[in-house]
C-alpha cells in the first residue's frame, strides 16, 4: 500500500471513530444527573454503567468474530444504526427502565470497537501498529473533548433529551458519511470461520502464554476505571457542588489530554521506552492518581490530578492494544482484539457495580479499592514479555519450519 493511501484509509477510520465517540461522549457528564433524577443512586448509576459493559462483553467477542468472518464494514456500519437506537431511546427516557433498556442498546453496538481495531490492525504493519492504535486513541480523545462539552451544554441550555437526540443525531451522519467512504480492509485470505458464541477464545487468550498477562491488565485497569467513574461525579457533586455543566468540562479535560497524548506524545514515548514500559507506567501513574482524590480540597486539585490521571490511561491504553495486536497471528487480530476488548467490558461490568456499592459504603473507600485494582493491574504488566524477544521466537519458529 502506497503512502498517501495508508494515510487516507488512516484518516477514514479515524473520522468514523471520532464521530462515533463524539456521539458517546455527550452521554457521559449527562448520565449520572440523568439517573439521579429518576431515583437512582451509586448503586444505580453503577448498573447502568454495568449493563452496557455486559452487552460489551457480549457484542466484543461476538462482533470480533464476526468481523473476522465477513469484514469490518458491514460491522462497524449495522453498529452506527443500532447505535442511533440506543440514543432515541435514551432521549425518550422518563423511567429508571427504559434508561436501562437504553443502555442495553448502546451496549451491544458499543462492541464494534473490536472491529475498528482490527480495522486498523489490518492496514498497519507490526512495525507501525501501536502507532495505528495511538490514532484510534487519539480519536477516542478528541471524542471525549467535543461530547462531553456538548453534552453537558446542551442539557444545561436545551434539557436531559437533548444530548441524547444529538448523539442519534451524530451516529445517523456517521452511517451515511462511512457508508460512502469506509472501505473493507480484511483480504479474502485473511477470512476465517469461527463459531460466533464461542467464548472459548478468551480462554485461550489468559491461557497464551505471551497474551495472559495482557489480558489480566486489560480485565483490572477497566474494573478500577469504570469503578472511578462512578464515584467521581457523586463526589465532585458533594465536595464542590458540580452538575453536568461543570462534568461536561471535566471530562474534556480528560479527552483534551488524551487527544495530545495518544496523537502525538505517545509515538515519541514508545520509540523511546517501548510500549512495555509504558504500559507498567501508566498502570502505576493512574493508581495514584485515583488514589489522592479523596484528600484534595479544591477544584483546582481534582483537575489538576486529572490530568495526571488521564495521561497516564493515554499511554497504557495504545500501549496494551498494540501489544495485543503485536502477540496476536495476523488471521485472528479481530478474535484476539475481540477477546481483549471482551475481557475489558466484564471489567467495567463488575467494577461499577462493586464500587458503587463501596461508594455508598464509605466515599473515600471507593477511590482507594479502585487504586489498589489499579496498582495490582500496573504489576502484572511486569510478566509482559519484551517485543524483541517474541520477533525472536516466531523468527526462529518461522525458520524450523522451512
Amino acid at each position: 500500500m502506497t503512502a498517501p493511501a495508508a494515510r487516507s484509509r488512516f484518516a477514514v477510520i479515524f473520522f468514523t471513530i471520532l464521530v462515533d465517540l463524539i456521539g458517546f461522549g455527550i452521554i457521559i457528564p449527562i448520565l449520572p444527573y440523568y439517573a439521579q433524577r429518576l431515583g437512582a443512586g451509586g448503586l444505580g448509576l453503577g448498573a447502568l454503567l454495568s449493563v452496557f459493559s455486559a452487552m460489551q462483553f457480549v457484542a466484543t467477542a461476538f462482533l470480533g468474530r464476526t468481523s473476522d468472518r465477513v469484514g469490518r464494514r458491514p460491522i462497524l456500519l449495522t453498529t452506527m444504526l443500532v447505535n442511533a437506537l440506543g440514543y432515541v431511546l435514551f432521549a425518550a427516557a422518563h423511567s429508571y427502565a427504559v434508561l436501562f433498556v437504553a443502555r442495553v442498546v448502546s451496549g451491544f453496538a458499543g462492541g464494534n470497537i473490536s472491529a475498528a481495531q482490527a480495522y486498523m490492525a489490518d492496514i498497519t504493519t507490526p512495525a507501525e501498529r501501536s502507532r495505528g492504535m495511538g490514532i484510534i486513541g487519539a480519536a477516542f480523545g478528541l471524542g471525549f473533548i467535543i461530547g462531553p462539552a456538548v453534552g453537558g451544554l446542551s442539557a444545561h441550555y436545551l434539557g436531559p433529551s437533548a444530548p441524547g437526540l444529538v448523539a442519534a443525531g451524530l451516529s445517523l451522519i456517521n452511517f451515511v458519511s462511512a457508508y460512502f467512504v469506509l472501505p473493507e480492509s480484511l483480504k479474502a485470505e485473511h477470512r476465517t470461520e469461527r463459531e460466533l458464541w464461542d467464548f472459548s477464545h478468551i480462554g485461550d487468550a489468559i491461557r497464551h502464554p505471551r497474551l495472559a498477562p495482557l489480558m489480566i491488565a486489560w480485565l483490572l485497569a477497566p474494573f478500577a476505571f469504570s469503578g472511578y467513574t462512578v464515584a467521581i461525579p457523586f463526589w465532585a457533586g458533594l465536595s464542590f457542588g458540580w452538575k453536568e455543566q461543570q462534568l461536561g468540562w471535566f471530562f474534556s479535560v480528560i479527552g483534551a489530554t488524551a487527544a495530545v497524548v495518544q496523537g502525538y506524545v505517545f509515538g515519541k514515548l514508545a520509540r523511546r521506552f517501548g510500549e512495555r514500559a509504558l504500559l507498567i507506567a501508566g498502570g502505576c501513574g493512574m493508581a495514584v492518581a485515583i488514589a489522592v482524590i479523596p484528600a484534595l480540597h479544591s477544584s483546582a486539585a481534582l483537575y489538576a490530578w486529572t490530568a495526571i490521571l488521564a495521561f497516564a490511561n493515554s499511554i497504557f491504553g495504545p500501549a496494551a492494544t498494540g501489544l495485543v495486536s503485536v502477540f496476536a497471528d495476523p488471521t485472528e487480530q479481530g478474535t484476539v482484539l475481540g477477546a481483549a476488548q471482551a475481557l475489558a467490558a466484564l471489567g467495567r461490568l463488575l467494577g461499577p457495580l462493586t464500587l458503587g456499592r463501596v461508594y455508598d459504603a464509605s466515599h473515600p473507600a471507593a477511590f482507594f479499592v479502585a487504586a489498589a485494582v489499579m496498582a495490582l493491574g500496573g504489576l502484572v504488566c511486569l510478566r509482559v514479555p519484551q517485543v524483541a524477544d517474541v520477533e525472536t521466537a516466531r523468527e526462529t519458529a518461522r525458520r524450523s519450519d522451512v
